[in-house]
Parts: C-alpha cells; structure tokens; sequence
C-alpha cells in the first residue's frame, strides 16, 4: 500500500475496514461529482439535492458488499446505474402522486430541460432503456454510463472493455433508436 491515501482507482477491492474507511474521501468526493452532474439538469427548487442524492447512493453502495471495485471507472459506472435507479424511484414516486401515473412522452436528446416534465421525461427514457437493454445490453449500457454517469467516451470503453470509437458508434445508434422508441410511444398516446 503507498503512503498516500487511496483513490476508488488505485485500490481494486478494498478488504479491510481500514482501507474502506481511507477511501471514504475519496468516495464521497466522486459521489458528489456524479450527483452534481445528475441534479445540474433538474429544475430549481428539485426537492433531492446534491447531498441527499449522495447519502443514498452511498447508503446503496455500502450494501453491495458483495462487489468489489476494479478500478475507479467501475466504481463510477456503479454509483451511476445507482443514482439512476434513485432517481428513477424518485421521479415515479412523484408523478404518481402528482399525476396520477399518467406519463408524458417526449423525444431522447443529451439535455432534457424544464421542471415537471424533467421526471416524466427520466421516466420514459428508462422505460425505453429497459427495453433497450432487452434487444442490446451495451447499448443500454452505453447511454446509461454517458448520459447518467457523466463517463467520457474512454471511460465507458474501459468500463465495458471496448475502444472509444465502438462506444461513439453505440452511442449514436442507441440515440436513434431512443429517439425514434420515444417518438412512437408519444405517437401512440395521443
């Protein structure tokens, strides 16, 4: 072990209480990064902030034990699929009770703006994702880790062990296929 604290990246898997607390920094800071990337999109006066966001995360991250970390690209690829996922709750649970369910449909682009529709629009997407995932994992993957995760593209292909030029193709094809699913479940609701 180096004389420096560790980073997610340069500890694969840490064993002990005592590396696990040592990363804790470290993992509250990069916890933070994704959070403030995540919520930056939201409308003002979002009701989860940044801190709240980070504390579930966090929360969900210390139970899965079972998982240890490869480097610091699979740590943040994780803590993004999980902040998606609370997000994701958070947004359904909302619109239920604001909108009695109902959902509104928009088409997929890197930014979605505006503030109430912000958690349908999260809310579609994953619908579209998940059926995304059905027909290509990677692609799901892909959009999941850039548009959730903030990953660049050499980052993503680190993750899922491809080239970045694979990753700028995927993608592009999983945006189109977002874009036309969107534009054929919002057709079919009106």
């Amino acid at each position: 072990m180096t004389s420096s604290p560790p980073t997610p990246g340069d500890e694969p898997s840490p064993e002990s209480t005592d590396s696990a607390q040592e990363l804790a920094p470290e993992i509250y800071e990069e916890l933070r990064r994704i959070a403030h990337f995540q919520l930056r999109r939201e409308r003002s006066g979002h009701t989860l902030n940044t801190t709240a966001l980070v504390h579930e995360a966090y929360l969900r991250l210390a139970d899965q034990s079972d998982v240890s970390w490869e480097n610091r690209t699979h740590f943040m690829a994780l803590s993004a699929r999980i902040m998606r996922h609370i997000l994701i709750d958070y947004a359904r649970k909302r619109n239920a009770l604001k909108r009695g369910g109902d959902q509104v449909r928009v088409t997929f682009n890197d930014e979605f703006h505006g503030g109430e529709a912000r958690m349908s629009q999260l809310i579609a997407l994953d619908n579209a994702l998940e059926r995304l995932s059905e027909q290509d994992e990677r692609l799901a993957r892909v959009v999941e880790l850039r548009f959730f995760g903030g990953l660049k593209e050499q980052e993503i292909g680190d993750v899922l062990g491809i080239s970045a030029r694979t990753v700028r193709r995927d993608w592009r094809k999983a945006r189109a296929w977002l874009s036309l699913t969107l534009k054929e479940d919002e057709e079919a609701a009106s």
